[in-house]
């Protein structure tokens, strides 16, 4: 029996370009500098580091200075993945960027807290504080 995890989503406005911000959210070098402390590329599967541990992730679907989205391998839940989406608003010309994820009951404000604290370290390194 899998766990069925709830999806939530979030948003924060950047102050850069989307073909800027979808780099950070799509290659290892990008990924390397807010989200883990390295990240590897063999194929389509991401593998990345937090103090010597490491956890990989397929990239399941990408759409250049869109959106590009992940599954953890070692998840349960086939239908769990975190997404990074791009968008641009017509009339202000903010860059915003949505986060799509999934968490397992009684864990999600823990996941929140955790993309926020990713999000400025993203931000910082963007100089889009």
């Amino acid at each position: 029996m899998s766990i069925q995890k709830e999806k939530f989503e979030l948003e924060y406005i950047f102050k850069t370009s989307p073909s800027i911000l979808y780099a950070r959210l799509s290659t290892p070098s990008g990924l390397s500098e807010w989200f883990a402390d390295d990240v590897n590329l063999k194929g389509k599967v991401y593998t990345f580091v937090w103090d010597g541990s490491e956890q990989q992730a397929e990239q399941v679907l990408r759409k250049d200075n869109k959106m590009v989205r992940y599954h953890w391998l070692d998840d349960e839940d086939e239908k769990s993945y975190f997404e990074f989406r791009i968008n641009v608003d017509d009339l202000t010309g903010e860059t915003a960027l949505m986060v799509v994820d999934h968490a397992e009951e009684g864990e999600k404000e823990d996941s929140i807290e955790l993309w926020n604290q990713q999000i400025e370290e993203l931000k910082h390194g963007l100089g889009s504080v």
